[in-house]
């Protein structure tokens, strides 16, 4: 079973299958912006939409802190682009 967790002393969201790392959504701090850079996930457990879950823990922390996202990475943007919720966000 994959957990989710956000590991603010690594300024990211990681998927555990079992203590294995499934994926992970790294983003950066500056100030009220937050920058996502990098979102993967191990191709073992590609099509499970975990790259999705953990940009959006990602996405959900920023709301909480009521920070701006600047989506740098190519999977972070596009999402980005498909979600109207979102575009408030945004840089």
């Amino acid at each position: 079973m994959i957990t989710y967790r956000l590991e603010e002393d690594k300024n990211r969201a990681a998927a555990y299958d079992e203590g294995k790392e499934a994926g992970e959504c790294v983003y950066s701090k500056d100030g009220n912006v937050w920058t996502i850079v990098h979102t993967g996930v191990d191709p073992a457990y590609g099509g499970q939409g975990i790259a999705g879950k953990l940009l959006e823990l990602v996405v959900n922390a920023a709301k909480a802190e009521k920070v701006r996202i600047d989506p740098v990475c190519s999977y972070a943007a596009h999402a980005f682009e498909k979600r109207e919720d979102w575009k408030n966000l945004r840089v």
